[in-house]
């Protein structure tokens, strides 16, 4: 196509075409000025620590690559299959949301939750009466009541921009549980009760820092009669005039009046019971405060990883497998697994030295340690082939000396013998 053509076709989403095709439709539905199907924690979590903290993990858990894949006949991986499913780890689980932000949807929403549901949006076929479908489009659901064999789900409808309550079956929805459900989600858990003593202490924070002077006048003549009580209450309304008139919040008082302050910091252990909740959440989520800030070692990483994200995600991906794919599929080699790239958690110094020793132990090939580093593959045969470079320059070697006649040998000999002798 010539320039000219190009010119011809080309659009300008700025163009003085006045108004657009969009614009001039009169259906475009419902608006929203935030996004409607965002996740929101619930409120008494969002305004302190543990919105932190659930997000980290959900975060955490996003990095997880989850796969529709083929498995050999002794259970390993042997290649992914071009599936609608796949499409939706991988790539984009629906309208507004890739897989990564899909993922991330599904981990927030079962830890602040507790159960949810991820719920088959558009298929090949019905989802109920137990026909087999694909799945093209999927999104995280709030199960709000439940039935012997269905679920009341809160789905977001990309259709009507609205949140719309639905009954769908079990057996074609994933509902998955929050293995720290006791510690997470139960009423009188660690972080329930975390959840309370903060509130309280915002409480009092707000009290103390409310404007409110806290004061008490003490006058020289008694209060008890309803005219010394009068002349009393004129007297503070008197005093609170002067405060909040005066430019800078002066007042007088008489020499026989005392004035005492009241708002003094409470002595109490709430912030010392703080302390030790968050502490004991922090234990048994396996989360130290350098994960949270970015500082922890491989060590303490690979430990966060193994004990606290590992087992979300592998709820969520055998509630998949065990929904989304039926019995003859996963009789014939069919599963959905999840993978972590183990390079993420090493510094650059660390990169080359393992992947050398993966490369010379024969579990990588070049250019697969080339794609986990960012490079680009390269162009050399040798580099998709699962060899030791370091014994193949020794047989070449060797092969190259046994192919060399007997007499080229020979005279080389000689020559290193003469040279030795001068």
């Amino acid at each position: 196509m010539g320039w000219f053509e190009k010119l011809k076709s080309s659009w300008n989403l700025f163009s003085n075409r006045d108004p657009t095709t969009y614009e001039r439709r009169t259906d475009l539905g419902m608006a929203s000025y935030s996004r409607p199907d965002r996740t929101r924690l619930n409120i008494m979590n969002e305004r302190s620590i543990i919105a932190a903290i659930e997000t980290r993990i959900a975060v955490d858990v996003a990095q997880i690559e989850m796969r529709h894949v083929r498995l050999d006949d002794k259970k390993r991986y042997k290649e992914d299959i071009d599936s609608d499913l796949n499409n939706v780890l991988t790539e984009r689980a629906n309208k507004d949301q890739t897989a990564r932000a899909f993922r991330q949807d599904v981990a927030a929403s079962l830890i602040d939750e507790g159960c949810i549901a991820i719920v088959p949006v558009d298929t090949d076929d019905e989802i109920y009466d137990g026909n087999l479908f694909n799945i093209i489009t999927a999104r995280t659901g709030k199960i709000l009541e439940w039935f012997p064999d269905n679920i009341r789900v809160e789905v977001y409808n990309d259709r009507t921009g609205k949140r719309e309550q639905k009954i769908v079956p079990k057996d074609s929805v994933c509902i998955v549980e929050n293995p720290f459900y006791s510690v997470m989600n139960e009423p009188n858990s660690t972080l329930k009760r975390l959840t309370r003593k903060l509130n309280m202490l915002d409480q009092i924070d707000e009290l103390t820092s409310s404007g409110k002077l806290d004061i008490i006048i003490q006058f020289p003549w008694k209060v008890k009669g309803a005219a010394k009580r009068a002349e009393a209450e004129k007297r503070r309304r008197d005093m609170e005039n002067q405060l909040s008139n005066s430019k800078y919040g002066v007042a007088y008082a008489d020499a026989d009046e005392k004035v005492t302050q009241l708002n003094r910091p409470a002595e109490n252990n709430l912030m010392a019971q703080v302390k030790y909740l968050t502490d004991l959440l922090f234990s048994q989520l396996f989360i130290t405060p350098e994960i949270l800030n970015g500082t922890a070692d491989e060590a303490t990483l690979s430990n966060y990883y193994e004990r606290a994200i590992e087992p979300i995600v592998a709820a969520i991906v055998d509630e998949m497998k065990t929904k989304w794919l039926t019995k003859t599929a996963r009789t014939r080699g069919q599963s959905i697994a999840y993978f972590r790239n183990p390079f993420k958690l090493m510094p650059a110094s660390k990169i080359a030295d393992v992947g050398g020793k993966l490369i010379s132990s024969e579990v990588a090939t070049k250019n697969e340690i080339r794609g986990l580093i960012g490079f680009a593959p390269s162009d050399d045969p040798e580099a998709d082939k699962l060899i030791n470079p370091n014994i193949n320059k020794k047989g070449a070697l060797n092969q190259q000396l046994n192919n060399t006649p007997k007499e080229e040998v020979a005279e080389d000999n000689t020559i290193e013998e003469a040279d030795t002798n001068v």
